[in-house]
């Protein structure tokens, strides 16, 4: 459900100069080719300026450099930044909804089990011996907080999320559907009659503020702790193995896969589908970029690509000349053919 506002009152909301008529009524936003009259919607980049001359956008954030583009939507909002300030007038529009409160009939709760103030379960959710929920701690349907595991205040468990024991969560942690905490690391040994489990005994910590996207899956360590530190923000279908370190606000995107040992210092970028290799470290502010395997050391604020990653740079120019290589291989097979039926 959306909050209406007027484009005067948009404009006043982000700081910027409004051009056009203040009393627009915003009910939405939208990207430019698709907005309608009573729309907001975002100027950014100049790629976008053929769709901003034909959108029917109601009102239109943008950059000092585009506030006389002609044609386009008469009421515009012109900020320094036009991403940031739609971000921040999506939440005016779109409150979050109101918190859930209560616990269902059907939550099992065992024995020595600690609920703090205000908690939330939902259908079928189970709080095994043990566990420790924060204030305010949201935990929603078919979730399972495993036994012994702390979860910090103001923490939200989305459905079917599952807490193994020797998991720590953080306050103020998402976990969206699907989340899987703690399970035990892929680790054999081979002996007389096959692979042979090792025990996994180590913790997984989750630190403040983190969030992880659904159906990920993060490993407990063998014998050390699997940590991933605050206000690292981890996407879908992410895999992080036994005794890694995750640092400090770090980025990792969607089928990043971590194998054990790894250890990625604050601040780094994990582009989509990047593979780290075990026993290795990722230095802070480093950037790896999408589908690039990692098997080496990488230095701190470096920007890696390929595989096996190299510097950004270097790898172009590998590549570069991989496709000049092929010209060369055809220009020589040529060759080979013609000596190999000269002219009569």
């Amino acid at each position: 459900m959306t909050v209406p506002l007027t484009a005067a009152e948009a404009a006043a909301l982000v700081g910027g100069e409004l051009l056009g008529d203040g009393a627009v009524p915003l009910s939405g936003v939208a990207l430019l080719d698709r907005a309608g009259p009573e729309d907001l919607s975002f100027l950014a980049h100049g790629r976008y300026l053929p769709q901003f001359q034909v959108s029917r956008a109601g009102a239109v954030l943008l950059r000092p450099d585009d506030r006389d583009a002609h044609p386009g939507p008469d009421t515009r909002i012109v900020v320094s930044d036009p991403h940031k300030a739609m971000l921040s007038l999506v939440r005016r529009l779109y409150p979050a909804p109101l918190r859930a409160t209560g616990i269902h009939p059907s939550a099992v709760i065992e024995p020595g089990a600690v609920l703090g103030a205000d908690v939330c379960l939902g259908p079928h959710v189970v709080i095994g011996v043990g566990a420790r929920l924060g204030d305010r701690v949201t935990v929603m349907a078919g979730s399972v907080v495993g036994a012994g595991v702390p979860v910090g205040d103001d923490t939200t468990l989305h459905p079917d999320v599952v807490l193994y024991p020797g998991a720590q969560i953080g306050s103020r942690v998402i976990l969206h559907a699907g989340v899987r905490i703690a399970v035990d690391g892929f680790g054999y040994v081979l002996g007389p009659v096959g692979h042979e489990k090792i025990p996994h005994v180590g913790r997984c910590i989750i630190g403040d503020d983190v969030e992880i996207g659904a159906n990920s899956t993060l490993d407990r360590g063998s014998v050390d702790d699997t940590v991933v530190g605050p206000g690292t923000k981890i996407d879908n279908l992410v895999q992080i193995g036994h005794n890694c370190r995750i640092g400090a606000r770090c980025l990792l995107m969607s089928q990043v896969g971590v194998a054990g040992s790894m250890h990625v210092e604050d601040d780094v970028i994990l582009a989509g589908q990047v593979g780290l290799a075990g026993h290795f470290t990722v230095g802070r502010g480093a950037r790896i970029a999408a589908q690039s395997g990692v098997m080496a050391d990488v230095p701190a604020g470096a920007t890696y690509f390929g595989c096996p990653a190299r510097p950004h740079r270097e790898a172009l120019r590998a590549v570069a000349v991989l496709y000049r290589l092929a010209k060369i291989a055809d220009r020589l097979e040529e060759l080979v053919e013609r000596d190999s039926h000269p002219s009569e």
